[in-house]
């Protein structure tokens, strides 16, 4: 009982850090919570048994993730004292309605699904890191290299955006100038 108490302290303070991720305005808060989020995800996993996983959560997302969007909200900032804020609260009843019509479609999928409080038929032998591997790259490369460039576009969307000039006395000659 209070491993399923404490599975559910976990998962309210996972999903209260992604409702602050979403409604903050200042970003360098946001990419906090954001850090918050990915870590009780990581204590879901461990919580799940899933000690890999919760590992690669904690190395790739709360260590490199969150490093790289510090920096780069922090590479961002162009003028000294001005924070970064997200500015586009308009559309909240629009995004609540779409959040609450994935989660009907996600919940009638699983409640509809068979088999799901059944116990497995055959005991599942152990998952290695070799088998893992091969796993990755022989039967499901395809979605490996498919992940692989859905990053890379993300990368140079984020490079792209980061590049953006700022309008301003540089770009167009002044009368004072001339």
């Amino acid at each position: 009982m209070s491993a399923t108490l404490g599975f559910g302290v976990v998962a309210a303070c996972a999903l209260l850090s992604a409702v602050f991720v979403v409604r903050a305005v200042d970003l360098i808060r946001a990419v906090l919570w954001l850090g918050i989020t990915l870590v009780a995800t990581a204590a879901l996993y461990a919580m799940l048994g899933a000690s890999f996983l919760a590992g690669v959560q904690l190395l790739l997302y709360v260590g490199g993730v969150m490093t790289l969007m510090v920096f780069g909200v922090m590479i961002t900032r162009r003028h000294e004292g001005i924070a970064p804020t997200a500015t586009d609260t308009v559309r909240p009843v629009r995004g609540a309605v779409v959040a609450a019509a994935l989660f009907g479609l996600v919940a009638a999928a699983i409640v509809n699904t068979e088999g799901l409080d059944e116990a497995p038929a055959r005991a599942l032998a152990p998952l290695t890191l070799a088998d893992l591997g091969r796993s990755i790259l022989v039967e499901h490369l395809l979605a490996f290299e498919a992940l692989s460039l859905l990053l890379l576009a993300a990368i140079i969307g984020a490079v792209v955006i980061a590049r953006r000039r700022d309008p301003g006395p540089l770009d167009e000659p002044t009368e004072a100038s001339r």
